[in-house]
Order: C-alpha cells, then structure tokens, then sequence
C-alpha cells in the first residue's frame, strides 16, 4: 500500500459504521466511505463535535445534514502546495488527500528527469484532472502540464488551486473537453506526453448522453493514452476508486499497453490514508503506475 502520511493540514482521525471522522484545517467532518465495513469502532470524541455530517440516501443520493462549515477554505500540502475546499453534493470536498502518494511518486521522476538533463521541458498529459491535485503537483516539480476535464466548474477551481500554489504564470493549458476526444485528436495533432495521469470517474456519460462503466472502458482508455507516450517517456499512472477493478487488472493492462512497447516496470497497489485512533491505514482506491528504465 502507497500510504500517504504526509499531511499535516489533513487529518483522517477515526472511522467506523461506514464513515470517517476527517479534520480538513480547523473543520471536522464526517463522511460515509463504503470501505468501511466495521461497525462499534468509533473511539474518537471528536465524532461529538463535527462541522459538517454527509448522510446517505435511502432512496439514492445523500446531504449535508448538518453544515456549520464556510462555503470554502483551503489547506496546505508540504511546503507550496494550497487547495481549495467546498463542501459538494455528492459529498466531495473538492480534493482526494490520499492522491498525495502519487503526487510524491511522479514528482520524484520529473525533478530527477530536470535534473539530469538541465533545461529539459517534461511535458505531462492530466486526464479527467478535476480540481488539479496532481496538476499542481507535477508543475510545482518543474513539468509542463496539459490539464483536461469536462466539468468547466472543475478546471475553473483548477485555475485558483493555481493561484493559491502561486503557480498562475506555470505553464499549465487548462481544457475542457471530453478526456477521449480529447487523446483522439491528440494521437492525430501528433502530440507527445512524458508523463500522463489518468483518474477516470466509476461511471460517466460519453459527448452522446451514452452511459458508460469504467470496467468495460478502462482497456481503450488506457490504449489510446499509451498512444500518446513519448520516446523518453517517464512515468504513466492510472488510478480508480471502482471498486470491481483491482489494482493488478489495471498493472495487467499497463504492461501490454505501455511496458511491451516502452519497457519499464509496472506495479500496482492501494493508497491508504493512516487513521490516527488505531494507525491502521484505510484503503481508499487503487493505482497502477509505471515508469521507464
């Protein structure tokens, strides 16, 4: 498990009957998480004392049921990274603290690359981007980043997630389009990535109101960005928080669409965030990375 226990503004403090106890800066909140299966755990008293509680639906869906938290706030990540935080529908917060271990792994790569070769311009493909954590990652260490999502209120969030990292003037292009139209017309422009995300939703609906899953896409989707990896490529990653596709079904396909062609190594795991009641990691999705020789 890729553990990212790096934060300090975050805070996973316990969990327990199917949702977690977060401390996001000064605001407490809880959660439902489908992860957590246990049930008469909770030993925090800060359950008592939350901000905002997200509740489920019967009948689908869910909301705040209790909201004492501002419209937005925003907390750090190391020394330079600053997000911004608002409360969702459908119970997000506008950032995924457990992406941090990633954030490291391809961050490493791109400043070792820049460091090797002085002057060199690594060039990163962020598909299905949202607000832009790993976008501000992977500028913050140097690359150029190509930022794709196709909610416009997503990318416009990207765009103060970069302010707040003072990365305004990074040479970050931020798009708004369908992520596979998107890589489609890439392949045909003849356009190049070192390093491409990718962070694909359970569920959407295609530029046609078609519906689609994301265990019978993931394949193409992988294939058609694999298209888009340079010769000096050095880092490819998909994640997933589908809970049907395992992390080696996704390691298993990287390795016939990217390390059969650009050699490398593969490996796949969780990503966990530590709970401070027992300091026991959650699982909280599942990665596939790649990276070159």
């Amino acid at each position: 498990m890729w553990c990212a226990d790096g934060w300090k503004e975050y805070e996973l403090i316990d969990t327990s009957d199917g949702e977690r106890l977060e401390r996001w800066g000064q605001y407490i909140l809880i959660r439902p998480d489908p992860q957590i299966i246990w049930k008469g755990c909770a030993a925090s008293p800060l359950w008592k004392k939350a901000h905002g509680i997200y509740r489920r639906s019967s009948s689908g869906g869910g909301a705040w049921i209790k909201n004492e938290m501002p419209p937005q706030w925003s907390i750090r990540y190391g020394e330079r990274l600053t997000f911004l935080l608002r409360p969702m529908g459908f119970k997000h917060t506008g950032l995924f603290p457990e992406q941090a271990a990633n954030w490291e792994w391809f961050s490493g790569l791109i400043r070792r690359a820049k460091a090797r070769e002085p002057g060199r311009e690594v060039r990163v493909l962020n598909l299905f981007a949202y607000t832009g954590g790993a976008t501000m990652a992977a500028a913050d260490a140097g690359a150029s980043v190509v930022h794709v999502d196709a909610a416009k209120g997503m990318v416009a969030q990207a765009k103060e997630n970069a302010r707040l990292c003072g990365l305004s003037e990074a040479p970050i292009r931020y798009i708004v389009d369908d992520c596979k139209k998107f890589v489609e017309r890439e392949i045909r422009r003849g356009n190049r990535y070192d390093g491409i995300i990718m962070d694909p939703p359970s569920y959407g609906r295609g530029p046609g109101g078609e519906v689609w899953k994301l265990e019978d896409s993931v394949d193409e989707l992988i294939s058609l960005a694999a298209g888009l990896l340079s010769d000096k490529a050095l880092f490819f990653l998909v994640n997933s928080y589908t809970t049907g596709l395992s992390p080696m079904t996704m390691s298993y396909i990287v390795d016939l669409k990217v390390k059969k062609t650009h050699g490398g190594r593969t490996e796949a795991g969780e990503l966990g965030l530590p709970v401070t009641t027992t300091g026991s990691p959650l699982p909280c999705g599942a990665s596939a990375r790649w990276e070159a020789d």
